[in-house]
């Protein structure tokens, strides 16, 4: 049974910084792993996907230079660097994980696990 559980999640002032952190509890070698998003009254949307097959990571075009996605294996856990933070980022984040590579990274439903989510505040 794989189960994500996240953390690190908090207040922070716009420019400021997060570490998320998504440790997995069954992860396998070449498990696909991912953060989303979501804030009130929006869809959940892919933040950075991390793939099983070592390929370069996934970025959503708004977080592009500003998040980073890693994941320390020895420690079963991912991470999401967020530096620079903005009002926009402000959402429940969410940590996902499968063992099937996705097609689509960034989609909700290529991920079978999910974590119940850490809350990251912005103040303008």
């Amino acid at each position: 049974q794989v189960q994500p559980v996240e953390s690190g999640g908090g207040s922070v002032q716009a420019g400021g910084s997060l570490r998320l952190s998504c440790a997995v509890s069954g992860y396998a070698s070449g498990t696909s792993m991912a953060w989303f998003r979501q804030a009130p009254g929006k869809e959940r949307e892919g933040v950075a996907a991390l793939h099983g097959g070592g390929q370069s990571p996934s970025y959503a075009d708004s977080v592009k230079g500003r998040f980073t996605i890693f994941q320390d294996n020895a420690k079963n856990t991912l991470y999401l660097q967020v530096n620079s933070l903005k009002p926009g980022d402000a959402a429940m984040y969410y940590c996902a994980a499968d063992f099937i590579p996705p097609a689509r990274p960034m989609a909700t439903y290529e991920y079978r696990y999910w974590g119940q989510g850490t809350q990251v505040t912005v103040s303008s």
